[in-house]
């Protein structure tokens, strides 16, 4: 095909994406296969651990989401909110006022929680607006909850020293956002009964990240609109495994395939062949998290008639938190008067304490070099997602 600009929204073609089913056919098969395995696996275990699941997704997905775009949210307070949201015990956590982590968690709830509701530019806008609760994005005051107007010029994604930026992308003109985004929201209501759901959820995000309809947060709104393509294809209200956990771990990869890709005539096989291959990865780690959740629970199943004040339970979530390695050195007096809010000899008697019922265990002999970690016996759970058909 030849081509007419640079870019994919200047093709003839634009917006007939188009793709090798039979490169696609391999991973897509695989992809299947290892969400029916942990679904499959899922059902199988107590709602209050498939609760505790949805949890700690949730939380890796907010955080990571963010983390992408080089915003590091305060992780306590992403954990405050989805337990407060989700009903669960805070764990010790103090409410924190932190509009950014309350808006980023509300988003993906209700993309998920609502996944069968209609998607139109209103939905959109209040996830926009929750993600920019002040109206600025950093140092910048930006348009919040509309469509951008390239008032100072082009959309363009770049990098690089001022005065030696490297243009990576420019979006389409603000002009033509309205239809652009009137066209992409007929094609999301009708394309559940004509697309397969993986590759729909992979087109959804390209697509909305080539127009690039804000000012900022196009790829935050980009990943959750793929999270609600993803529950909509699964049919559950329930995330089970994190996508922008694996983008975050492959992020350099991921820009530079969007940028191919934007950059091509419409053939956005590379992509959704990365895309695939990430999905399936985001399903293997889902695998370490279940395995995290079921020790945890099977720890405090261990321990349920162990007599803890709030102090030590807060300590221990800490540290079950950490997971198997726990905090770098150990937990000490120091770190737990620190956690706890009391003064180094109640934390030594407490500690002391924690020893003498099982729950932790002393890992070097006295003087200032002493420090404990948590006793995981009876916390083995055998659960494994299967990698091949």
């Amino acid at each position: 095909m030849t081509q007419e600009g640079q870019y994919i929204w200047q093709q003839p073609s634009w917006p007939q994406f188009r793709w090798d089913h039979s490169t696609l056919m391999k991973p897509l098969k695989l992809c299947r296969f290892q969400q029916g395995s942990l679904l499959a696996q899922l059902r199988e275990l107590g709602l209050d651990v498939r609760l505790q699941v949805q949890a700690e997704i949730l939380i890796e997905e907010a955080l990571k989401t963010s983390e992408i775009e080089g915003e590091r949210l305060d992780q306590n307070a992403v954990r405050y909110w989805v337990a407060h949201r989700l009903g669960l015990p805070a764990g010790g956590l103090q409410k924190v006022k932190n509009k950014h982590a309350e808006g980023v968690v509300e988003i993906l709830l209700d993309a998920t929680l609502g996944y069968e509701k209609e998607l139109n530019a209103d939905r959109i806008f209040g996830w926009h607006a929750a993600l920019f609760p002040t109206g600025w994005s950093g140092l910048n005051k930006i348009q919040v909850a509309s469509w951008r107007d390239d008032r100072d010029g082009p959309m363009c994604i770049i990098s690089g020293p001022i005065g030696r930026e490297k243009i990576h992308y420019e979006a389409l003109p603000a002009d033509r956002l309205a239809d652009e985004m009137a066209q992409y929201l007929r094609w999301w209501g009708k394309s559940t009964q004509e697309v397969d759901g993986l590759l729909r959820a992979a087109v959804s995000h390209l697509w909305f990240a080539a127009v690039h309809p804000f000012e900022d947060g196009n790829g935050r709104i980009a990943r959750t609109l793929t999270e609600m393509a993803l529950a909509q294809d699964e049919a559950l209200t329930t995330r089970y495994y994190s996508l922008s956990s694996q983008i975050m771990a492959d992020r350099e990869s991921y820009y530079l395939v969007l940028e191919r890709t934007n950059k091509g005539d419409g053939d956005i096989t590379e992509w959704i062949l990365w895309f695939l291959n990430c999905v399936s990865r985001a399903i293997l780690h889902s695998n370490e998290l279940l395995t995290n959740v079921m020790q945890k629970t099977r720890f405090w199943q261990h321990h349920t008639q162990t007599e803890l004040n709030e102090r030590q339970r807060k300590v221990i979530t800490r540290l079950l938190d950490s997971g198997r390695d726990g905090f770098e050195g150990g937990m000490t007096d120091r770190k737990y008067a620190s956690i706890a809010h009391v003064s180094r000899e109640t934390a030594l008697e407490e500690l002391a304490g924690l020893v003498a019922k099982g729950v932790l265990r002393m890992n070097q002999g006295g003087g200032r070099s002493v420090s404990y970690s948590l006793c995981w016996e009876n916390s083995e759970p055998s659960l494994k997602t299967k990698t091949n058909p």
